[in-house]
């Protein structure tokens, strides 16, 4: 049976989700990504809430750079506001896509800006 790729998606990140959980010490870095931005989320999974954000939208030099530039500011950014709310650790959430290209650029950049996975 062929699934086409929402499904296949969705059938991953299920299958991701029942590993991963974000903790108030240890919060959930979520990664989604459209054809045209990408998107950040630090999430403590307890309560529910996103304790820092960035996506490629919000900022002027992101939007004018490739996708795969995006990504690495988008790294760099949520990083630093992950510092500011005083976060050190987290757990990468993937989100059903691979880990490559935009994905693991984003990644990298957000290890690169001294936030650990």
């Amino acid at each position: 049976m062929a699934l086409n790729k929402v499904l296949r998606r969705a059938k991953i990140k299920r299958r991701i989700r029942k590993k991963i959980f974000g903790t108030a010490a240890i919060p959930r870095l979520s990664v989604f990504r459209s054809n045209k931005q990408i998107y950040a989320q630090i999430i403590d999974d307890t309560t529910g809430k996103t304790l820092a954000s960035a996506g490629s939208l919000k900022h002027e030099e992101a939007q004018k750079a490739a996708k795969l530039d995006q990504a690495v500011m988008v790294g760099k950014i949520i990083a630093e506001n992950a510092t500011k709310a005083g976060i050190q650790a987290v757990v990468f959430d993937r989100n059903g896509y691979l880990y490559h290209g935009r994905v693991k650029s984003l990644a990298d950049s957000a290890r690169e800006s001294g936030l650990k996975f």
